[in-house]
């Protein structure tokens, strides 16, 4: 399987450096403008599924570059709970190097990494074989990527082609 993961485009708080997890931001004019690259490079290739995350961002994205795609719950950012629109220089030290280790990192009043790996391996694991464009966030990116041995931090409207290997429980 292969999973073609956009990040959404950017948004006011991902200018501002925010951390915008399930708050349900709208993209920004300058989001809406990297939707056309995307939209470009995708426009040729004929999808097995595209599924979208169900905040805003993702589905404004979705739409405007391929103009239907299935929202799923499961795809939403890490909910950053009590850090929700915190920025870098708001957090403590030990926030800071927790986030950027990842793993393991719980968000106060929130969200764990667990729990995002969780969610997100139940919507892969209902997947079909082939080619699934998925408009999602940054730290679902970033958990699937680090899955397969990459460290990725991507930026609004970049896209990430990754091969999937479905483990079907037995």
């Amino acid at each position: 399987m292969r999973l073609w993961l956009v990040r959404h485009g950017a948004t006011d708080w991902s200018a501002a450096g925010r951390l915008c997890g399930s708050t349900d931001i709208p993209l920004s004019p300058e989001g809406r403008a990297q939707v056309d690259p995307f939209r470009r490079r995708v426009a040729s290739h004929s999808f097995t599924g595209v599924w979208t995350s169900d905040l805003a961002r993702a589905r404004e994205f979705a739409q405007l570059a391929v103009r239907h795609a299935t929202p799923d719950r499961r795809l939403r950012e890490l909910d950053f709970g009590e850090l929700e629109g915190k920025r870098w220089e708001d957090l403590d030290q030990s926030t800071r190097h927790a986030l950027v280790r990842f793993e393991g990192f719980v968000a106060p009043g929130g969200e764990s990494v667990a729990q995002l790996e969780e969610r997100v391996g139940e919507f892969l694991a209902e997947l079909e074989p082939g080619d699934h464009l998925v408009v999602t966030h940054g730290g679902v990116i970033r958990l699937l990527a680090r899955r397969c041995g990459l460290a990725l931090a991507p930026v609004p409207g970049e896209m990430t082609v990754l091969e999937w290997e479905r483990v079907d429980a037995k």
